[in-house]
This record gives C-alpha cells, sequence and structure tokens, in this order.
C-alpha cells in the first residue's frame, strides 16, 4: 500500500526533475489536471522519474520499459534527463508516431510482437540478461514485485 509518506518522499525525490503541471477549476466540484503539459505528454513522467531516481545508482545497461506509448515515452525522458540509456519494447502495432518520438527523445526502439504482452515479456527478458532496470508501464511503486516477476520468469 502507498502512503502519504510515500508520496511526499516522491514528491521530494522529483521535485526540478517533472513540470508541475496546471490544475484547471471547471466547476464547483469539477477540475483538471493539465498532464498534456507534463514532460512527455503525461503523467506517467512523474512514475518513470520516481522509480528511476528510487532505484538509486542506475546501472550502465539503462533502463528498459515496455510500453504501448506514454510509459516509454516517460521512460525514454526520465533516462535522457539522468544521462542512461533507454530501450523500450514496443508491439509491432503501435502507432509510428510514438515510435519516432521515443527515437527523437533518445531511446532504442525495440519492436516485438503484435500485442502489449508479448513486448512486456520481451522487455523484462532483456532487462535480466542485461542487468538493465526495469520500469514497469504503471505500476511504479511495486518495486519488489517487479523484481520477483524478473527473477522467475
Amino acid at each position: 500500500m502507498v502512503t502519504v509518506d510515500d508520496v511526499r518522499t516522491a514528491r521530494a525525490r522529483i521535485s526540478g526533475r517533472v513540470r508541475r503541471t496546471p490544475l484547471l477549476q471547471a466547476g464547483p466540484e469539477l477540475w483538471f489536471k493539465l498532464e498534456f503539459a507534463q514532460y512527455a505528454g503525461s503523467f506517467k513522467t512523474r512514475g518513470m522519474v520516481n522509480r528511476m531516481l528510487a532505484a538509486g545508482r542506475l546501472p550502465e545497461a539503462g533502463v528498459v520499459a515496455a510500453s504501448g506509448g506514454n510509459a516509454g515515452l516517460a521512460a525514454a525522458y526520465a533516462a535522457a534527463e539522468l544521462g542512461v540509456p533507454a530501450e523500450v519494447f514496443v508491439p509491432l502495432t503501435a502507432p509510428p508516431v510514438k515510435v519516432a518520438k521515443l527515437g527523437k527523445l533518445g531511446a532504442r526502439v525495440v519492436q516485438v510482437g503484435d500485442e502489449y504482452a508479448e513486448a512486456y515479456a520481451a522487455a523484462a527478458v532483456h532487462a535480466e540478461t542485461t542487468g538493465a532496470l526495469f520500469c514497469h508501464a504503471y505500476d511504479f511503486w511495486n518495486f519488489e514485485k517487479q523484481n520477483y516477476f524478473l527473477k522467475n520468469l
């Protein structure tokens, strides 16, 4: 379970590395968080930066992620920000515009399989064999579960 202290620690950790995106009130009880203004265009940037910084010293092999789009962009941005290589595994069906943007952010893009699950499996194997840090597309907090998965492929 993620605690308030976990969130406060993450906030301090990523401070200065991500944008503080605007909050827009659209009604008395309706607010919009304008995440399109975040680096890489989504809230996932905060999670990826936190994941990488929480890991401590990043391996020379860099980071590996599997994505259908936004998580990969966030991983590529965070890796570039922290000065480590990134490899992002995407399915062959990934939108060409996302693949191109991943490359522009400096990531090595590996297209494999027709579905996200195939890209995920290939990314996990690659992380395990190279020693790169595996960065899950949405489970930024459960590092122990990620490590268990990788060790039990």
